[in-house]
């Protein structure tokens, strides 16, 4: 499970986040949306151990910096890290190594034929293309059998029959009982798969509402999107 407790982070004289608090379940898919410049990024970096922060971020009730909640976490980043000398199997074997992993490989082939990547073992990181690192990077996530793990634009670079696979992923990671994170800006790619939506705006969380809440209300995610975001009025978490 995610708790995020007070999260904030400054960039000189930018509050770029400012006090956000939420919890992703174990079990459950929450999307962070928002618009450019809301804090998305900020947060999802904080998560990860990217940037320093304020407040207090528990993977799993371990502090997110910690090895034992990163043996826990997995993190799909908006633009693909890849070691351009190593190929697709060697960058699944650096994980496994760097994890600890045991009879990883079956695991590893299934991940890699699930995304149509199982002929392109031996291609190299800079022979890629930017789909296929996307990808790749989804698999070496996925590889760990994470308890929690985030995906920040996932989307992006795939074909349609990646995306389709992906969002059978979210739901076979839901079943397992991981607690998802997804953060994206295309509404339509997440609008069957999540279960709570956090929107940020101006580097604060001004909406958190499950799906049920909005089914028996009547509206949609896109409508209450742009009603919290919209700049004449102030949303209401």
């Amino acid at each position: 499970m995610l708790k995020v407790k007070n999260l904030s982070k400054r960039f000189d004289k930018v509050q770029a986040v400012d006090g956000v608090s939420f919890e992703v379940k174990p079990g459950e898919i929450a999307v962070l949306l928002g618009p450019n410049g809301a804090g998305k990024s900020t947060t999802i970096k904080s998560i990860a151990g990217l940037l320093r922060f304020e407040g207090q971020i528990l993977i799993n009730n371990i502090g997110n910096k910690e090895v034992e909640a990163k043996r826990a976490f997995g993190y799909i980043p908006e633009s693909p890290a890849f070691y351009e000398n190593l190929s697709v199997w060697e960058h699944l074997e650096f994980i496994a190594r760097a994890y600890s992993l045991k009879d990883w490989q079956d695991t590893a082939n299934r991940l890699l034929a699930r995304f149509d990547m199982d002929d392109k073992k031996e291609k190299l990181g800079k022979e890629l293309s930017k789909g296929m690192q996307q990808k790749l990077s989804i698999c070496c996530a996925l590889l760990i059998n994470p308890r929690m793990i985030m995906f920040d634009e996932p989307m992006m670079g795939l074909d349609p029959k990646a995306i389709k696979e992906l969002k059978s992923i979210f739901i076979e990671l839901k079943k397992s009982g991981c607690a998802v994170l997804i953060s994206t800006h295309i509404i339509d790619s997440i609008d069957e798969v999540w279960d709570k939506v956090l929107i940020m705006n101006k580097g604060r969380i001004v909406l958190i509402r499950t799906r049920n809440e909005l089914d028996k209300k009547g509206e949609s995610l896109e409508k209450v999107f742009f009603e919290a975001t919209d700049s004449k009025g102030e949303g209401k978490e």
